[in-house]
């Protein structure tokens, strides 16, 4: 069975960082891609960060140069590096296994549980 499991979300102040853990079992990790979504309360999910078997990367404009996606194939993990946090960025994070053996990043119907980020003075 496919399993993404997310961590490391919690409450942080603005400005403040966070580094979120997606934890994955049950397929060959390291030829899929792999995105990270959010989703607001009353919102659409959206995806905020995607990166392919190969390394390349994607960002959404909202969090380009304060987020960062990246995988440890030994591991087993993929991560978001989150820095200089907005009370906007306040959301659930679910993570995404996508196609496998691709140059971009195409997401497929396989989704962690999530994990709440608030961020709040």
């Amino acid at each position: 069975q496919v399993q993404l499991v997310e961590s490391g979300g919690g409450l942080v102040q603005p400005g403040g960082s966070l580094r979120l853990s997606c934890a994955a079992s049950g397929f060959i990790f390291s030829i899929h891609a792999l995105g990270w979504y959010r989703q607001a309360p009353g919102k659409q999910r959206e995806l905020v960060a995607a990166i392919t078997s190969g390394g390349t990367t994607n960002y959404s404009d909202s969090v380009k140069g304060r987020f960062t996606i990246s995988r440890d194939n030994a591991k087993n993990t993929v991560y978001l590096q989150m820095n200089s946090l907005k009370p906007e960025d306040t959301a659930v994070y679910y993570c995404n296994r996508g196609a496998s053996y691709s140059g971009t990043y195409i997401p497929r119907d396989y989704w962690g549980q999530g994990t709440q980020v608030t961020v709040s003075s």
